[in-house]
Order: structure tokens, then C-alpha cells, then sequence
């Protein structure tokens, strides 16, 4: 293991890269100037970016669009601070962890509906949800518990569907590519002075590829996907906000059934199907009161299947309640807000029961359920027209587990519109999921004497723009986490494995930089890079935490040619990262991957786009054992009427 002071070394000539790196293609990270009235869910009631002293990305329907993603995650694994594992081919398990955090520390939230799977570890597996009918994604680095509570511990991404924009509209595409890939969809929509509706609908399906190192057996993955939403505004304070959103599909997989470490060739498949609604209705009472009542309901069915032999389904519902009340002075200045919210979660398992003789035998068929109430509470202001805070506190009382505390100070310096510095001060909550208390599984038994996990965080950032052309963000983040969950121990009376809490800290800590520069009207790069360090304490010494790249990358240009056309060249680079492969750690290589895209617009309303993704066919795996996908093309045509 590297010792401190040979980090603390490492540490400071990363720094000094990566800032040569940024002076060279001079400045830039979102660019602020652009998104400054644009309001953002880093707060109990939304905010203009600049009011928020987290580090905020927003990804627009231009983005996707101009980029050909067809799955979010590809578009996730340019951002700055984000590394991205997904176990093979278009639509398998795909984890995101943020700043060196788990996967299931980050929640995710559709139109601001909770949509963590509480059956699959409470995250929310990327794999299954497309990029069709997305208007924004809003992506808040740093803490949010908070505000959010347990789910929120390294952050939020709110993803936000499309709305109507014309008085009627109907858009449909069609889309080809490698491995017999074919996307789908079509949205129709109505608006009005009071009203607006928007439904939405697609079907992704391929026949994909063979990810396992041996055999021929591809794996497939189909998802359908369908959106509705509505607003209804009668008067200026009364607004009525409806969200609908349904997922479903398949996914062809591979594991490991003979337990030497490599991925075996299988006729496996997963069936999924996901859903969420919620309603909001926001009124006011009185000038300077702003209310809202917001229910939600989550839904989640998981089916594994061995040539089509039923193995295990796990289902998951989530109900919430929440009431929001702000009230402003000061010309809206200053604001104290109060959030009061009752959670409720079924979990239930069902599969084949296993004798392992004298170790015991094990039924996997269970119903659990919990709740919490919460009680959070925020103030923001103004000391003068350069300093701005906030402060806020939550009390979570659980049915499950203590009742947990969280808190965040914010305080930003405004030196002009082109140059800000902000820092950030907070704790933050996990609670034990049910898969890891009460989960079973071939080769894992859960543990359901697990404590929630900990943690105190700092960040410091500096954004910095000049004439709407260049812009630059850095900032430097630490966190100190207790009671970190390890999922890979193993159980000593049953030689199985389990999840515990980790004696001692984990520590992690490191910087972000990204960049955007427009050399003119038609030429723009974006660049981002990330330095992790993410440690936990491991019998007597610190040890590095598993799929976590010390170091990542990404560059893309875009140029538009003409009024017509655009293209970009995208580039990213994962740094080496270790992998469990029981009973130790393998070190998997670093990789470097190329994407092109270019988008024609033959007219208003029919456009035309391809894609060549791993253009120079690299041969890399993200997990051990799990192949990812080399060079593929993909062409589409998207028309609105």
C-alpha cells in the first residue's frame, strides 16, 4: 500500500497536471452565465444556479440529442467526479459512483419522485432507463441529506421530462445500429394558457453482444418506456403538477456459476418493471408564503430467470408524503423553509429454497417493511449583495434503525458576475438497505444488525467565466465516513457472503476541473477531470475501495459546420482501478475510449444523426471479467410534425 506521505506526493502532482492540462485549453465548467436564471433542486424549494455552493452540472435535450445517447449513462461518464461500470452491453447492470462514493449513496429522482430501487440495494441501476423524452438532467455534486435525507449522501440527479412547447405537437424517431439495435418513440403534446399535457413513448431493443471472455451466447436487452405529464395553472396561486413515468423490459446476462472468478457463458435473463407517479400542488396563502403538498409512489418488480427457469423475485413499493412551506422577507432575500414528510417501504423476496446440510437451509421468501418521518428545516439570505448562505437540518425517526441527524452550511463570495468561490460544511446519512439486511441470494445472506453509515464532508470550489466564452470550475472535496457497509465479507458459519460495518474511517477525498471554451459560434470543447482517493480501513491498515479509477477524463469538440450540421469528437479515459476477485484484488488496466457523432438538419422539422461509438475498437472491461462493447455505428432520423 502507497504510504501517506507518498499520496499526499501523488496528491500535489495530479494537482499540478491537471491544472497544466486546464491553462492549456484555457477555461471553463458549466457555464454559468448561460444556465444563471435556470432554477435547480439543491434546496427545498428550487434555486437559481448561482444562489446553490454545490457543484452543478445541467444537461440539456440538446446534449443528448447533438450527442446520439440512447442510454443515460454513457452521457453520466463525461461529467466531472463521476466513474461509471456497467457489466458488459447496452442495458446491464450499470453502477455510478460519485466522488468515490457507493452506487447507492447517489438518489435519483424523475421529475423529482424518489426512483432508488429498494430491491436492488436502493440504487438505481442505470441500465434501465433510455434517453428519449428527457428536457434536462440536473446533477448535484456533494452531500444532500440534509435536505433529501438517507439516499442523498454524495449527492442528487433530477431528471426532468419534456413538457409541451407548442400549442400541439406530435415528434416521432427511428433509430439503427450494430448488433441489430433499434430505438423507437414518439411524443404528442398539448398547450394552453392554463393547461399543458405531454405523453410520451419508446421501445429500445438489441440484440447486443457476447460478454463473457468464452462462448458465443449474445445478450439482449429490450426496455419500453412511457412518460405522461401534466400542469394545470387556473389562476397565479394554484398550480397542479402531474407526473407519470413506466419502465420495462429484459436484459440478457452472464455470472459466474462455477465461482473461478471468471464470467461464465449463460442463458440468463432478468424481467423488469418500473413505475412512479406523483402529484404536487403548490399554492399561496399570502404574498411572501409559498406552499406545496407532493405525493409520490414508487413501484419496482425484479425477475431472474436460468434458462427460463424461475430463480428469484424481489418487488419494492415506496410511498411519500410531503408538505413544503416557505416563507419570504427582505424583497425575497431572505427565506426559512419547513418540510414535513411521512415515508413508507414494502420489500418482499421470493425464490428456491437452499440446503447447505449442516450449515442450515435457507428460504429466501420474506416481506419487510419500514417508515420513517422527517422533519427538515432551511434558511437562506444575503449578508450583503457579495455574501450569500444557507443552513439547514433534518431529524429522520425511523422505524428500523436510530434516529438520524443531518446538517449543511453554505457560504459563497461573489467577487463579480465572472468569478465566485464557495464552500460547503455537512453530514450525511445511509441507512441499511433491505437487500443488505435481509437479501438472499445464491452466495449472499444478509445482515440485519447493520448500522446506518456516517459521514462529514467539506468541499471548497471556485467558478470562474469570461465574455460568455470561457469558464473554468475547480473544486476540491473530503469526507470522513463511519460505518461504511462492506457487502463482500464472508460469513464464517456459513462460508457465505454478507454485508458488516467496517470498523474505523473510510476516507475519501479529491478534486474536479471541467472546462467549456467557444473559440466562436461554432466551435466548443468541453473537458472535465477527476482525482479520487478513496480509501477504508482494512484490518490494520487503509486499503483502496474496489471500481473506484484514481484518475479520469473526458474532451469533446463540437463543430457546426453550418446552420445544418454538427459534429463531435469525444474522447474519455479511465485510469486503472482494482476489482475484486475472491478471496483477493485484481488490478484492472486503464482505457481510452473514442466516440464520434454528427447531426444534419435537413429542414425544421426532419433531422438526421449518426453515431460511431469506441471508434478504435478498444478492448477493455469496466468489471473483471465482463467485455465491453467494441467498435458499433448507429444512424437515426427524428421528424416533427
Amino acid at each position: 500500500m502507497v504510504s501517506t506521505g507518498n499520496r499526499i506526493l501523488v496528491s500535489l502532482k495530479q494537482l499540478i497536471y491537471s491544472l497544466f492540462f486546464l491553462i492549456t485549453i484555457l477555461h471553463g465548467s458549466t457555464d454559468r452565465e448561460q444556465y444563471e436564471e435556470i432554477l435547480v433542486s439543491a434546496s427545498l424549494i428550487p434555486i437559481s444556479l448561482n444562489d446553490s455552493a454545490n457543484s452543478i452540472t445541467l444537461i440539456t435535450a440538446d446534449d443528448i440529442d447533438n450527442l446520439a445517447i440512447a442510454n443515460l449513462s454513457d452521457l453520466l461518464r463525461d461529467l466531472a467526479g463521476f466513474s461509471v461500470s456497467r457489466s458488459g452491453v447496452l442495458g446491464a447492470q450499470t453502477q455510478i459512483r460519485v466522488r468515490g462514493s457507493e452506487a447507492n449513496h447517489i438518489l435519483v429522482l424523475i421529475d423529482g419522485i424518489e426512483a432508488n430501487n429498494s430491491a436492488q440495494n436502493d440504487e438505481f441501476n442505470w441500465g434501465n432507463i433510455s434517453a428519449s423524452d428527457i428536457e434536462r438532467i440536473e446533477v448535484i455534486r456533494g452531500p444532500q441529506s440534509s435536505i433529501y435525507g438517507s439516499d442523498a449522501m454524495s449527492g442528487i440527479i433530477n431528471i426532468i421530462t419534456k413538457t409541451s412547447k407548442e400549442k400541439n405537437e406530435v415528434q416521432a424517431f427511428t433509430e439503427y445500429g450494430s448488433f441489430n439495435t433499434t430505438n423507437n418513440g414518439l411524443s404528442i403534446g398539448v398547450k394552453n394558457k392554463k393547461f399543458n399535457a405531454r405523453f410520451g413513448i419508446s421501445e429500445l431493443s438489441t440484440e447486443g453482444e457476447n460478454i463473457s471472455r468464452e462462448g458465443t451466447e449474445n445478450d439482449g436487452y429490450e426496455i419500453s418506456s412511457m412518460n405522461i405529464k401534466a400542469e394545470w395553472a387556473p389562476n397565479k396561486n394554484l398550480n397542479v403538477m402531474l407526473s407519470g413515468h413506466k419502465r420495462f423490459g429484459m436484459n440478457e446476462y452472464d455470472s459466474d456459476i462455477d465461482f473461478d472468478q471468471l464470467v461464465d457463458d449463460q442463458n440468463n435473463h432478468a424481467k423488469f418493471n418500473s413505475s412512479s407517479t406523483g402529484v404536487k400542488i403548490n399554492f399561496r396563502n399570502h404574498n411572501n408564503f409559498k406552499n406545496s403538498i407532493f405525493l409520490t409512489k414508487s413501484e419496482n418488480k425484479n425477475e431472474d430467470y436460468n434458462d427460463s427457469v424461475i430463480q428469484n423475485v424481489t418487488t419494492s413499493l415506496k410511498n411519500q408524503i410531503n408538505f413544503l412551506s416557505s416563507y419570504f422577507w427582505e424583497n425575497s432575500s431572505q427565506r426559512l423553509s419547513l418540510l414535513l414528510e411521512h415515508e413508507k417501504e414494502e420489500f418482499t423476496q421470493n425464490g428456491i429454497i437452499y440446503d447447505y446440510g449442516i450449515y442450515g437451509i435457507f428460504d429466501p421468501s420474506q416481506q419487510r417493511k419500514k417508515s420513517s418521518r422527517s422533519l427538515a428545516i432551511e434558511h437562506r439570505g444575503n449578508i450583503n449583495e457579495n455574501i450569500s448562505y444557507a443552513a439547514s437540518t433534518r431529524h429522520d425517526e425511523n422505524s428500523e434503525f436510530k434516529n438520524g441527524n443531518t446538517s449543511r452550511f453554505e457560504l459563497i463570495y461573489t467577487f463579480s458576475n465572472n468569478y465566485r468561490i464557495r464552500s460547503a460544511y455537512g453530514s450525511a446519512i445511509k441507512n441499511p438497505t433491505f437487500t443488505e439486511r435481509f437479501g438472499y441470494y445464491t452466495n449472499f445472506i444478509g445482515n440485519p444488525n447493520l448500522q446506518p453509515e456516517k459521514s462529514k464532508n467539506f468541499e471548497l470550489g471556485v467558478d470562474f467565466s469570461l465574455n460568455n466564452k470561457y469558464s473554468f470550475s475547480a473544486t476540491y472535496f473530503k469526507s470522513k465516513l463511519e460505518n461504511e457497509i462492506d457487502g463482500n465479507t464472508i460469513d464464517s458459519d456459513t462460508s457465505r457472503y454478507t454485508a458488516k460495518n467496517i470498523d474505523g474511517l473510510s476516507k475519501r477525498q479529491g478534486f474536479e476541473l471541467s472546462s467549456i471554451i467557444l473559440l466562436n459560434e461554432n466551435l466548443r470543447i468541453n473537458a472535465s477531470y477527476t482525482y479520487v482517493d478513496s480509501i477504508q480501513f482494512m484490518g490494520n491498515r487503509y486499503i483502496d475501495e474496489v471500481r473506484r479509477p484514481k484518475n479520469t477524463a473526458s474532451a469533446t469538440i463540437q463543430w457546426k459546420s453550418n446552420k445544418y450540421s454538427l459534429f463531435s469528437l469525444n474522447v474519455r479515459h479511465s485510469d486503472k482501478q482494482i476489482d475484486v476477485v475472491y478471496p483477493g484484488y485484481v488490478m484492472m488496466p486503464s482505457y481510452t475510449v473514442l466516440n464520434f457523432g454528427a447531426k444534419f438538419s435537413l429542414n425544421q422539422k426532419l433531422s438526421l444523426k449518426t453515431s460511431l461509438k469506441n471508434l478504435l475498437n478498444e478492448d477493455y472491461e469496466e468489471l473483471y471479467g465482463y467485455s465491453a462493447l467494441g467498435l458499433s455505428a448507429n444512424i437515426g432520423m427524428q421528424y416533427k410534425f
